[in-house]
Formats: structure tokens, C-alpha cells, sequence
């Protein structure tokens, strides 16, 4: 069990404003002083630039960073540490993967992402379908908020050449059964790629690459109490080995002539220019922070929480809450409307009492306009959050419908 009062004494913006209520952490999580000292330390002790200085606190940097990545491929599952890249968010670890096997694709193969997914991993490869005239297909959900598997094998087709699904929904709440889902395109497909946007999932459950099954899977730093500016890209080396770098110039290279370039290996070579060194630093220290407080309570803790503030705000009236019913199926989220007050108009009076919620379609427009919804209101959790919040949160919302009386 998480004693989150005790761990509100990590988290340094709660002593900056003691009334805060952050219920935005699907956005972006708050980060412990742990992560910031950790952060601080580079910058403090050994700034200096990686892989290039052979002087003591270039060495140092360099051993910081790099020990991160093996940290980072501990915590995900993954067998390779060479099989980790380092980018700036999951958005461009998406753009990417999108750029590497884009060059493959050919006129009517298929492209395949769920009707719930960010528009990071929805973008992408509707662009790269429109360059490359490809067919991009939708997978819809269902009626629970759920992806439908009859749904999918009815899309997929011998043309189909990747597949992509969030993990978790940051709309819906959705937990998508990742594995399942892989097992089943492989036996269907097996040469179709499978990317899995985890930016929703590697923050709050325990989560094993290699057990999954897919190719590619993207999160980010910042919404894992780590530094902004810092993504990762896991995928099965291989493919990376074979994909071409998708940025060029300093540190990613090997040798350089007047007439070709040999680039340094995976995964150096998809990290072009100087990388966020002290964010991948404070990524570490994040991780190390999760790995104390155990992703089983971290996850426990979520669905005891969302469970609690399910049935609070389930007694405002005109309150409608979207995603699934039960807990198991679904991540920190609650995305809701209050019948005739928009959005926007919940959010800006919760934030007069110092409530922090999102609203609009939180970077997923097309599963809104399918929902036949111009935008939501969502409470998202995390590790700090506490049942006080959801309290503070429901009388807020109280107070809001009082406004509009």
C-alpha cells in the first residue's frame, strides 16, 4: 500500500501551493525531489557533453547516461539494452518508427490504428498513409469502450503492414489486452509490425516486453515523475538494425567522407546531436523512485483510487462518465460531461479552487467526434493523489452546477 499523504512530502510543488489538488497527470506527472536532486547533480557536479570527452567528468556524464539505458530496459522487461533509444518524447519515438518502415510501404498496403488513440500515434501513420497511398483503417471500440477482436481480424488483410494501439486510453481509461491483441495479429499476419503507445501504461503497471509479443513500444519520461524532453523507443533490434536513421548528424555517426557517412550502431545511430543528458539522468532517478514504491502498489493504489471517485462522482446529477465499468479494465482516468455546461467552463472554475483537471479532447479528436462529443472534462491519477482530492474535486464540481443554476 502507497502512504500517499507521506509521499506528498516528495513532490516539492505541494509545499510551493498547499491547497493544490493536481488531478492532471495524464498530461504530465509531477515530479519527487529526487528526480530534480538527481537532475541538479549533472548540472552541479559532472556537465559535460557524452561519448566525446576523455576528461574525468565527460566520463562520468557519459557512464551516468548510459546507465540508464540499461535501467530503462530492466524496467519495461527488455532483454537488450541496445534495443533502448533515446528520444524526446513518445511522439517522436511514433514519428520514428513511422519514418523508418514508411520507406517500405507500398501503394494499397494497410496501415492499421484504433479509433482511441492520441493523436501521436494516430498522426503519424495517417500522414505516412496519405505520402505513401496507403489505406488507413479505424478500429472502432465497442459499446463497453472496448476494442473489438472480430472487428480487427475483419480489417486485417495479407496487405496489412502495421498495426498501432495505446496500451492504455487517456480518454476512455481503456487497458487494452496488449497481449492478446499481438497474438492475435501475429497468428493472423505474422510479418505485420505492431507498434504499442505504452505512455499511459509504463507510469502505472508493471509492464513486460518480451511477454507482450509486439515490435515497437513508445513512452514518456514526463509522465513517469521524470523530466520533460526525454522519450523512449524500444524495439526489437533487428528491425532497428535495419531500419535508416531518421535524423542525422553529431554523435550518430562512425566516420564521415566526402562521399559517404558510416553510422554507429544501434542505437546510437537513431540519436542524433546532443541528447537531454541531465533528463535521461532524472529518468533514471525516476525509475529508481517507482521501482521503491513497487508498480503492483502503484497499480493497486490506482484502482482503489479510481474505484472510490467512480462511485463519488457517480452521484452529481447530469453527470455522464465514459470508459469502462469495471476497475480492472481501466487506468487512473475518468473523463466525464456535466449536462449543460461545457468543458472548458469546468475546468476554469475548478481551477479558481485550485483544482487541476484537463479538458477538450485531450490530443484524441477522432475518438470524441465518435463519442459525438466536442470535448471532455478528465481527472486523471497518480501516485500522490489521494481520496481528499477526489472529495475536493466532487465539491468542486458541486460548486460549478451551483454556478450555473
Amino acid at each position: 500500500m502507497l502512504d500517499t499523504d507521506e509521499l506528498k512530502n516528495d513532490f516539492p510543488i505541494f509545499s510551493h501551493i498547499k491547497d493544490l489538488v493536481y488531478l492532471d497527470s495524464g498530461a504530465t506527472s509531477l515530479k519527487p525531489r529526487q528526480v530534480i536532486a538527481k537532475e541538479n547533480e549533472y548540472y552541479h557536479k559532472y556537465s559535460a557533453n557524452i561519448f566525446r570527452g576523455i576528461y574525468k567528468i565527460s566520463e562520468k556524464a557519459t557512464a551516468e547516461y548510459e546507465a540508464v539505458r540499461g535501467k530503462v530496459a530492466h524496467f519495461i522487461g527488455a532483454k537488450n539494452s541496445r534495443e533502448i533509444v533515446f528520444v524526446r518524447n513518445a511522439t517522436e519515438a511514433v514519428n520514428l518508427v513511422a519514418a523508418g518502415i514508411g520507406k517500405t510501404l507500398k501503394p494499397g498496403d494497410e496501415i492499421i490504428v484504433s479509433i482511441m488513440e492520441h493523436h501521436s500515434n494516430f498522426v503519424p501513420w495517417q500522414q505516412r498513409s496519405l505520402k505513401k497511398n496507403a489505406n488507413f483503417k479505424i478500429w472502432n471500440t465497442g459499446r463497453d469502450y472496448m476494442l473489438n477482436l472480430l472487428e480487427l481480424e475483419k480489417l486485417m488483410s495479407s496487405r496489412t503492414r502495421l498495426v498501432a494501439i495505446t496500451a492504455v486510453s487517456n480518454v476512455l481509461g481503456t487497458i487494452n489486452p496488449i497481449k492478446k491483441l499481438v497474438a492475435t495479429i501475429k497468428k493472423r499476419i505474422p510479418e505485420s509490425l505492431v507498434l504499442i503507445d505504452g505512455a499511459q501504461a509504463v507510469p502505472h503497471m508493471k509492464v513486460d516486453i518480451e511477454d507482450l509479443g509486439c515490435d515497437f513500444y513508445v513512452f514518456s519520461s514526463h509522465k513517469m515523475l521524470g523530466p520533460t524532453g526525454v522519450g523512449v523507443l524500444w524495439g526489437r533490434y533487428e528491425l532497428l538494425h535495419e531500419m535508416h536513421p531518421y535524423q542525422y548528424g553529431g554523435d550518430m555517426i562512425q566516420a564521415v567522407y566526402i562521399d559517404h557517412t558510416d553510422f554507429k550502431d544501434t542505437p546510437h545511430k537513431f540519436e542524433a546531436g546532443t541528447p537531454h543528458i541531465a533528463g535521461v539522468i532524472g529518468l533514471g532517478a525516476a525509475i529508481d523512485y517507482l521501482k521503491d514504491l513497487g508498480m503492483e502498489n502503484v497499480r493497486r493504489h490506482e484502482i482503489e483510487l479510481t474505484t472510490y471517485a467512480f462511485e463519488k462522482l457517480k452521484l452529481i446529477n447530469g453527470i455522464t462518465i465514459y470508459g469502462p465499468t469495471q476497475m480492472e479494465d481501466r487506468g487512473g482516468v475518468i473523463s466525464f460531461t456535466i449536462e449543460k455546461i461545457h468543458a472548458h467552463d469546468i475546468a476554469q472554475i475548478l481551477d479558481s479552487r485550485n483544482i487541476c483537471i484537463r479538458a477538450g479532447h485531450h490530443c484524441a479528436m477522432p475518438l470524441h467526434l465518435s463519442l459525438n462529443l466536442v470535448s471532455t472534462a478528465r481527472a486523471s491519477f497518480y501516485v500522490y493523489s489521494t481520496e481528499k482530492d477526489v472529495d475536493a474535486l466532487v465539491e468542486g464540481l458541486k460548486f460549478v452546477q451551483k454556478t450555473f443554476s
